[in-house]
């Protein structure tokens, strides 16, 4: 059995230990705290009322709440509203739209590089013609031209 500095003190005093089973026990497991949905509208509502970041500090303060809270509560009421007969995630495509997709995103790749590649060429070719039209007007030694 393990004594608390209570129970040792106690027992100095008066030669007995307090086994107390009332006693609160200070390693008790904490229990998530639960919010009912009326509970969380009418806090999104309230914080989205306020009228400067002052009285929704105080507000968060007040009831022991951070803003992560308030942004999950507000995503949470989307999709409490939300028709449920809308598709909610991505709608699954066909072998056909998939494949179309696809090439597509190719042909644009493709098309892409051949301007590059088109860009490269009109380059090399202005540059050629500019080192022969410099070969052309610099002086020659008259012994090396035949």
């Amino acid at each position: 059995m393990t004594m608390t500095s209570i129970a040792v003190a106690d027992r100095a005093q008066n030669g007995s230990v307090n086994t107390d089973d009332d006693a609160v026990d200070p390693a008790a497991k904490p229990t998530r705290r639960w919010f009912s949905n009326d509970f969380k509208d009418r806090i999104v509502d309230e914080y989205d009322n306020a009228t400067d970041s002052e009285a929704r500090g105080a507000l968060l303060r007040r009831e022991g709440l951070y803003t992560s809270h308030i942004s999950e509560w507000r995503n949470q009421r989307a999709r409490r509203n939300q028709p449920a007969n809308t598709p909610s995630g991505r709608r699954r495509r066909s072998a056909e739209q998939a494949e179309l997709d696809r090439l597509r995103k190719k042909t644009a790749r493709l098309e892409s590089e051949l301007a590059r590649t088109r860009l490269a060429l009109e380059i090399t070719g202005k540059a050629h013609a500019l080192l022969e039209l410099l070969s052309e007007s610099a002086d020659i030694d008259p012994k090396f031209k035949q």
